[in-house]
C-alpha cells in the first residue's frame, strides 16, 4: 500500500461520525521501544554501580574497623607487658646515697671493678672487650654515685647499661659462637632494658661455670666462692630495693658482686 492510498483511506474515514484519525508514523513504535530499552538499560547500570560503591564502602569500613581493633589490642598488650620488658626508670632522687659517708663508700667500692678489669685475662679480642667493659662498670658506677641533679638520672642508665654490656662481653668471651638471634636481641634491648639483658647472660654464664667446674677440679673452689658471693649479692640487691633507707647496703652489694666477678675471671685463664 502506497502513501497516497493511506491518505485517501484516512480522508474517507474522516467523514464517518465519531471517528477521528490522528496522524501516525510507522516509526513511532520502533522509536518508543528503543527509548524504553535505553532507559531500562540505564537504570540497571546505575543500580549495579550503586551496589558496587556500597560494597566498596562496606569493605573499607570493615578494614578500618579491623585495623583500629588491632591497634587497640596492641596498645593494651604493650601497656600490660611485664616489668622485664619495660625500660628502666630512675628518678633524680634514686636511693643509695643518703649522705656523704654513704656516697663515699659507694664510690670506693666501685674501684675494685676497675682493678678486676685491669688484671683480667686478655687472650683474644673478646676477652679484651670483657676486661675493658669491667673498667667501664667501675667508672660508670663511680660517676653515678658521685653525681647530683638531673645528670644523676642519665648516669644511672649508663651504670645499668655498662653492667649489661659486661655480661654480653663475658658470654662472647666464654663461647666462640653465640646464637645470632640472641645477640641481635641483646643489642636491641641493651639500651632499653639492660636489666633483662644482664639476667639472661648472667644465667648463661652460671650454666657455663657449673659445667666447667664439674670437669675441672681446679675450678671447684672458685665456683663454690662464686655461688656464695652470688647468693649474698642477690640478697643484698633485693634488700637494697626493699629497704632503701638502710645505709651501706648498696656498698655491700658492690663488694659481693666484685668477688663474684673475680671468680668469673678464672674461667678465662
Amino acid at each position: 500500500m502506497t502513501q497516497n492510498s493511506i491518505l485517501n483511506h484516512s480522508r474517507a474515514l474522516e467523514g464517518v461520525h465519531g471517528v477521528q484519525v490522528a496522524p501516525h508514523s510507522p516509526f513511532d513504535l520502533t522509536e518508543t521501544t528503543q527509548n524504553e530499552d535505553f532507559h531500562t538499560s540505564t537504570g540497571r547500570t546505575s543500580t549495579t554501580e550503586a551496589n558496587q560503591q556500597l560494597l566498596m564502602q562496606i569493605e573499607i569500613y570493615n578494614n578500618v574497623h579491623t585495623t583500629n581493633l588491632l591497634l587497640t589490642c596492641t596498645r593494651r598488650l604493650w601497656h600490660q607487658r611485664p616489668a622485664c620488658l619495660r625500660p628502666i626508670h630512675c628518678s633524680i632522687s634514686c636511693h643509695g646515697d643518703q649522705n656523704l659517708a654513704e656516697r663515699f663508700a659507694n664510690v670506693v667500692t666501685s674501684i675494685p671493678f676497675i682493678a678486676l678489669g685491669i688484671h683480667a685475662p686478655r687472650k683474644n679480642i673478646n676477652s679484651k672487650l670483657y676486661a675493658n667493659s669491667l673498667i667501664g662498670v667501675g667508672v660508670a658506677s663511680s660517676m653515678y654515685h658521685s653525681s647530683r641533679g638531673r645528670l644523676r638520672k642519665f648516669l644511672r642508665w649508663v651504670d645499668y647499661t655498662m653492667i649489661a654490656t659486661t655480661t654480653v662481653c663475658l658470654s662472647m668471651a666464654l663461647r666462640n659462637e653465640n646464637p645470632k638471634l640472641l645477640m641481635a636481641a641483646s643489642a636491641i634491648f641493651l639500651p632499653v632494658n639492660p636489666m633483662m639483658v644482664s639476667v639472661i647472660h648472667t644465667g648463661m654464664m652460671e650454666v657455663a661455670f657449673a659445667k666447667r667446674a664439674l670437669k675441672d677440679p681446679d675450678l671447684r673452689m672458685a665456683h663454690t666462692v662464686h655461688k656464695m658471693s652470688s647468693l649474698i649479692g642477690c640478697m643484698l640487691f633485693v634488700a637494697d630495693d626493699l629497704f632503701p633507707k638502710t645505709p651501706y647496703l648498696h656498698a655491700a652489694w658492690h663488694l659481693a658482686a666484685a668477688v663474684g666477678v673475680g671468680t668469673c675471671n678464672k674461667l678465662l685463664e
